[in-house]
């Protein structure tokens, strides 16, 4: 069986497909050249976020990847807010990218890439930390949202 790219593999893929629909055809622009660099603010704040939760990972010694098993439930930092930031940080950088780029295809790319994530890594996460942890992950998912 092949293996799977890892979710910063379609990051990649999707600031590449996103140049290209820029560059190749942009249809029109949706953010007025005035205000296109504010997109550097998700950006900013989604690499800030995705740094943190991996700190997060690697300080409880449990797995990043999503195809290994995890061996810590963590609920602190960003994971009050959001049950996967690490995929919310990719996609403010992807939407802090389309803002920057200012035309109106780049932004295809955001949902098609939220909705990969969910079917690609996040189901199957889910699953796997509800295995791991039972009755914790479930109060966990009650309380904090899957996105936001």
């Amino acid at each position: 069986m092949a293996k799977q790219m890892e979710p910063p593999a379609w990051l990649f893929v999707s600031l590449i497909a996103m140049l290209g629909l820029h560059f190749l055809l942009p249809v029109i622009r949706v953010i007025p050249t005035a205000y296109k660099y504010l997109g550097i603010l998700p950006i900013l704040g989604g690499v800030a976020v995705s740094i943190w939760a991996e700190q997060l990972f690697k300080r409880a010694k449990t797995a990043v990847k999503p195809s290994e098993t995890p061996t810590s439930l963590i609920v602190e930092g960003p994971f009050r807010f959001s049950r996967h930031p690490m995929y919310l940080g990719m996609s403010a950088v992807l939407a802090g990218v389309a803002a920057v780029l200012g035309t109106l295809t780049p932004w295809l790319v955001v949902p098609v890439f939220v909705g990969g994530m969910e079917k690609l890594f996040i189901r199957s996460e889910e699953k796997a930390m509800h295995e791991a942890f039972g009755e914790s992950y479930r109060k966990y998912s009650k309380t904090v949202r899957r996105w936001l």
